[in-house]
Order: structure tokens, then C-alpha cells, then sequence
């Protein structure tokens, strides 16, 4: 591992008096880096989705496209997964900034070299680099918040720094618009959304910290009186690869129910998404600036969605992560039917339907995220978050863009709605699986202590 992503050393502890007022000013900063540190990471993941009309229009096919844009979901899925380990072994205050400057240094280059948009295979292999520097993301951020938030805590906490997926997806629309303008340059969907995850990269690492030890201060669960059923003295030491597959990735049978069903989970976040800009445009008519903003809402619904999710989570379904994910992902297979069969020139129901399903899936994607940390120990975190990733988007999102693309190009938007919408139905039942299960491992995980 390179010394620079090495973990900050332990500092002396600070005086008894200093610790109340640090850990809440320390917390509120860090959780300010790594929100808008991973929103910036979304500015640069999905924009090229907004070029892909104008890329149609020089002739390049929809599967063909879609293949190339599956290139950040293969390195992003492999990268996660790996990036995941490497970050629990490493200081997330320098590994976050890091993969983001990385990834839109990849997108500047897209941006303004035009033989970089030339071929398909170029395209794939650049988006495949910028998907491998997305894996440097979650992972620290999972890193972050296991050990500055306690495990009561942990539900809230999460399903507010998810909405960064939000704030960030939504954003690449409107500074496309605002390139457009100045510009008249549709490459600025390329290059716009790059510099501003640049800037947000060096407030990322202002603002981060490594663990609460690095900074002086005791152990989250020693500041809150909050110990995990499974949490032993142990539970400070850090772990090996070795160790943290062997023994809390690979023979957790609940990690592997929701890794499976994060595959179709994805599929329908990402087949909507993805494909909203070049849907809306050849079948519902709509104009560049009404599809922008469809993206756009679609994104920003998923805010309070999200924060409703976690909210039902923890009050309505008491834990059960599993039943509040079949609840959510109900309703977000149905809307996707009328967002289907509603008939060209209903503008306001495509709109609304847009609304609803990006209100419902991120319920879902942050539910599974944050199940992740809780079936894993601290120190393994963001490898068992690496470890639904690397399905999610090595499963997901690759047939989001290329299989929903191909099927397209051969069937017809009714055969690629067909396809995500049974992925969806699978979903439903994998996490009425895993809702079954739960209670039984939570009863395994308190006689384990």
C-alpha cells in the first residue's frame, strides 16, 4: 500500500474537558467531507448518461453506447470491492480526495480531447479508468462512519449522508444547461461537472479526519456507552485482508442475500436513470431542457425518499431492513409500469412517475449499504459494503447500460422496460428472503456475545 493512504497514527488522549466539545465539532466537519466529498463523486459517475443523445446523433448505436458506459459499472463494481479493503487499512481523509480528482481528471480529458469520444473502445476504456477511481468513494465514507457514529445512531446517519447520491446525481443536468449556454458545447456535459468535483475534492480533504484515536479522542463506542452485541476489546485492532474475507465476507450468508438482490436493485435504479435522457427524447418527445430537469427531479426526490426510508426503518419496521426494502420496492415496480404505459404527450404523468421512482429506490440501495455495515465489524465495514458493490454494479448496473441497451437495439423500449421490471419482481422476493432471516440473526448475533 502506498504510505501516503496509510491510517493517521494514534494521538495522546486529549484532557477529559476537551473531549465533549471535540468529538461534536469534529463530527459535524467530517460528516460536512465525506457528504459533499461522495455527492462530488456523482458530478463525475453518470454524465456521460447526458452526451449519449448527441453521440446517437453521430451515429453510434444505443448498445453500442451502453456498452461503453457500462465500463464505469465493471471497474467501479471490481473497484469497490478492492478499493473496500484497501480503505480499511487506510486513512479516508487522502484516499477519498484522491479517487475523486483521479476520475474527473479522466472526464477533463473526455471533455476536451475530441479523439477521446471517437470510438467505442476508446470511450469504454476511458469510462472503465473513471469507474475504477469511483471505488475509491463509498468505502472510505463507510470507513468514516463507523467509527464517528455509533451503532444507534448509525440508521439516521446514514440515511442522511446517502442523499448524497442526490444532491450530486442532480447536479450534472444543470451545469450541462449552464455549459450549453456559455458554451453552445454539448461536450460540456464531459468536462462542466469535472471541475466541480476538482474543487470539492480540496474541501473534501480540509474537512475529513482519519478515526477518533487519530485525533485524540476514545473509541465511539466508549463516547456513547453504545457497544454492538459482537463488540469485544478486539473490535479496536485492525484486521487483515485474510481475516476480514475468511471470516466476516465470505460465510455471511445475510451478506450474501443482499448482494444478490442489490444486483436488481441497480438494475432499475440505473436502467431508469441512465436511459431517462435518451427515453424521454425518441419516444415521450420531451426537449433537452425538460429532460434535464426530469434527471434532475428524479435525483432530488430520492432526498426525502431516502430520509423517509430510514425513518420507516428504524421507527415502522423496527430494524428490519429487509421488510422496509420489499415494502419500498413494491411501489417502485408499479410506478415503473405507468411510467411505461403511459402514452406519448402526457408530459406531467412521465414527469410525475420520474418523481416517484427516484422517491422510492434509494430507499432500497441505502437500506442495503447500511445493512452491509451492520453485518460486518468495524474494521471490515467497507469491505462487506465493497462486497454488495461489486454485485451491484458488476450485476446491476452493467445490465442497466448494456443488456437494457442491446435490448433496445432488437426489441424495442418494451422489451428493455420488461427487462427491468422483472428484475425488479426478483428484488422483491431476494429481500422478502432476506426479511425472513433477520430475526434469526440477530438472535444468533446476541447469543454469540
Amino acid at each position: 500500500m502506498l504510505s501516503i493512504f496509510k491510517p493517521a497514527q494514534h494521538q495522546p488522549r486529549v484532557s477529559d474537558d476537551r473531549v465533549d466539545p471535540l468529538y461534536r465539532r469534529l463530527r459535524w466537519q467530517i460528516f460536512f467531507g465525506i457528504f459533499f466529498g461522495y455527492a462530488a463523486y456523482y458530478l463525475v459517475r453518470k454524465n456521460f448518461a447526458l452526451a449519449m443523445p448527441y453521440l446517437i446523433e453521430q451515429g453510434f448505436s444505443r448498445g453500442d453506447l451502453g456498452f461503453a458506459l457500462s465500463g464505469i459499472s465493471i471497474a467501479y463494481g471490481f473497484s469497490k470491492f478492492i478499493m473496500g479493503s484497501i480503505s480499511d487499512r487506510s486513512n479516508p481523509r487522502v484516499f477519498l480526495p484522491a479517487g475523486l480528482i483521479l476520475a474527473a481528471a479522466v472526464m477533463l480529458f473526455m471533455g476536451f480531447v475530441p479523439w477521446a469520444t471517437s470510438s467505442i473502445a476508446i470511450m469504454f476504456v476511458l469510462l472503465f479508468l473513471c469507474g475504477w477511481f469511483q471505488g475509491m468513494g463509498w468505502p472510505p465514507c463507510g470507513r468514516t462512519m463507523v467509527h464517528w457514529w455509533s451503532q444507534k445512531e448509525r440508521g439516521g446517519i446514514v440515511s442522511v449522508w446517502n442523499c448524497a447520491h442526490n444532491v450530486g446525481g442532480g447536479i450534472p443536468p444543470l451545469l450541462f444547461l449552464l455549459g450549453m449556454a456559455w458554451f453552445h458545447d454539448w461536450r460540456a456535459a464531459l468536462y462542466m461537472p469535472a471541475f466541480g468535483a476538482i474543487l470539492i475534492a480540496v474541501f473534501a480533504f480540509v474537512m475529513m479526519r482519519d478515526t477518533p484515536q487519530s485525533c485524540g479522542l476514545l473509541p465511539i463506542e466508549e463516547y456513547k456507552n453504545d457497544y454492538p452485541a459482537d463488540y469485544t476489546e478486539t473490535s479496536e485492532k485492525e484486521l487483515t485482508a485474510k481475516e476480514i474475507f475468511m471470516q466476516y465476507v465470505f460465510p455471511n450468508k445475510l451478506l450474501w442475500y443482499i448482494a444478490i438482490a442489490n444486483v436488481f436493485v441497480y438494475l432499475l435504479r440505473y436502467g431508469i436513470l441512465d436511459w431517462s435522457p435518451t427515453y424521454l427524447k425518441e419516444v415521450k418527445h420531451f426537449a433537452l431542457d425538460k429532460s434535464s430537469w426530469a434527471y434532475f427531479l428524479y435525483e432530488y426526490a430520492g432526498i426525502p425518499g431516502t430520509l423517509i426510508c430510514g425513518w420507516m426503518s428504524d421507527k415502522v419496521f423496527k430494524g428490519n431492513r429487509g421488510a422496509t426494502g420489499v415494502f419500498f420496492m413494491t411501489l417502485v415496480t408499479i410506478a415503473t409500469v405507468v411510467y411505461w404505459l403511459n402514452p406519448a404527450g402526457n408530459p406531467g404523468i412521465d414527469m410525475a412517475c420520474m418523481i416517484v421512482i427516484g422517491f422510492l429506490i434509494y430507499g432500497p440501495v441505502m437500506l442495503i449499504g447500511l445493512h452491509a455495515l451492520e453485518l460486518a465489524p468495524k474494521k471490515a465495514a467497507g469491505t462487506a459494503a465493497g462486497f454488495t458493490g461489486l454485485f451491484g454494479y458488476l450485476g446491476g448496473s452493467v445490465a442497466a447500460s448494456a443488456i437494457v441497451g442491446y435490448t433496445v437495439d432488437f426489441f424495442g423500449w418494451d422489451g428493455g422496460f420488461m427487462v427491468m421490471i422483472g428484475g425488479s419482481v426478483i428484488a422483491v422476493l431476494l429481500l422478502f428472503i432476506v426479511m425472513v432471516n433477520e430475526k434469526k440473526h440477530k438472535a444468533e448475533m446476541e447469543k454469540r456475545a
